[in-house]
């Protein structure tokens, strides 16, 4: 009677989802300062003051109209045209309002991008760990995911990557700082890639786009972030502020297309078809006029160092085996035994909630969002330490 696919995504919540409910539930029986839940990326750190001033100028001074009614679909072109500006500024890459559609959020990005390039049968290939929706968002517009391991320390594996792409290949998707390593690919990386799609996309006999997913670009402890239009004609950059700014729930970004793009004109129209099927049209207009005048701006990514480093060499100091995030807010760790679903019911039982790995496409890890508040890392501390001691029992 109704979509079944529908049916089974609504009745089966993602693993992070599933987790963040539980913990909700927990925190009603047990009290939220006996659970230690590392669920959900829920940006922990306050906005930076640009934000909470210019909202609070707009309110003050604009009219309603101009502030809570419609703008262009695409969005507001002053906003369009200020994202432009930016990115030519800060990146010296080449970039034009005209090619610039604000969205929705990172979602609306990705799934606006993805039905705008994707017909019955193309594939997207992505480097695993990889955030789990993105399966969702490319079989429902029509496409196939293809998972490409990556190196032991989550970096790319030239070789294994080169494997996964073929004649059905229509786009790359890469996200860094990744989600859920903290790993952050390295310009020499982007060389590479780059060098690997222009061959590939020869063989074909047309581009192979790649697909720039950037929702932590700011959030780094010293590595840089290469941006790709400067490194690959053929590229779309898909923007949020939800994690740079601390404004997840406001659900605003854009997806930006690179003028050097085959038929850059022509792929804009399409990105503007896909908002306009799937409803994306017309982001949220406060908020395109708030992020306008914070381009580049962030929260105190300080904060999340803190935590990251608290977190990290207490797992270390304890027994855990982990990678250093180079940028995001997560810690990637390996489980205490084989199967990381069987590891985080047992994290459970410490009231610890812990995401296992096996929905990011790679097996016996569990990712911890350390966006947190920090007295729930140091509050967290023992149940840490009791989990790996009961293992060694």
């Amino acid at each position: 009677m109704y979509n079944n696919t529908m049916i089974q995504l609504g009745n089966e919540r993602s693993d992070i989802r599933e987790l963040f409910e539980y913990g909700n539930a927990r925190k009603k029986l047990v009290g939220s300062e006996n659970v230690f839940d590392f669920s959900l990326g829920n940006p922990g750190v306050p906005a930076p003051l640009c934000v909470r001033e210019e909202t609070e100028r707009l309110v003050r001074e604009m009219p309603a109209v101009a502030l809570h009614g419609y703008s262009s679909a695409p969005g507001l072109f002053e906003v369009r045209e200020a994202v432009a500006n930016y990115i030519r500024h800060a990146f010296g890459a080449e970039m034009k309002p005209d090619l610039v559609y604000m969205t929705c959020g990172a979602s609306a990005s990705l799934t606006i991008a993805l039905n705008a390039i994707l017909n019955k049968g193309d594939e997207v290939v992505v480097v695993a760990p990889f955030f789990p929706e993105y399966r969702v968002f490319v079989e429902r517009a029509g496409g196939m995911l293809v998972v490409a391991p990556s190196d032991e320390k989550f970096h790319l594996d030239m070789q294994k990557l080169a494997t996964c792409i073929g004649k059905n290949t229509k786009a790359v998707l890469l996200n860094s700082p990744n989600n859920p390593s903290g790993a952050v690919y390295a310009e020499e990386e982007i060389k590479a890639l780059s060098a690997l799609l222009e061959k590939k996309s020869a063989e074909k006999g047309e581009p192979i786009l790649l697909l720039a997913d950037e929702p932590y670009r700011e959030l780094t402890y010293g590595a840089k972030v290469p941006y790709v239009m400067n490194f690959y004609e053929h590229s779309l950059v898909l923007y949020s502020f939800s994690k740079s700014l601390s404004l997840a729930g406001e659900r605003i970004g854009y997806i930006a297309v690179s003028p050097k793009c085959a038929g850059a004109e022509t792929l804009f129209s399409a990105v503007c078809g896909a908002g306009r099927a799937l409803g994306y049209v017309c982001a949220p207009v406060l908020f395109q006029r708030v992020v306008a005048t914070c381009l580049g701006k962030s929260s105190d990514v300080g904060e999340y160092k803190k935590n990251r480093d608290i977190l990290y060499n207490a797992l270390k100091e304890y027994g855990y085996e982990c990678i250093p995030p180079e940028g995001a807010f997560y810690l990637f760790v390996k489980a205490l035994e084989p199967e990381a679903k069987k590891f985080c019911e047992r994290a459970k039982k410490h009231e610890l909630l812990l995401v296992p790995s096996d929905s990011f496409g790679v097996t016996g890890y569990v990712r911890i969002s350390y966006c947190v508040e920090r007295s729930v890392i140091e509050r967290s501390l023992p149940a840490f330490k009791a989990l790996i001691e009961e293992y060694r029992k």
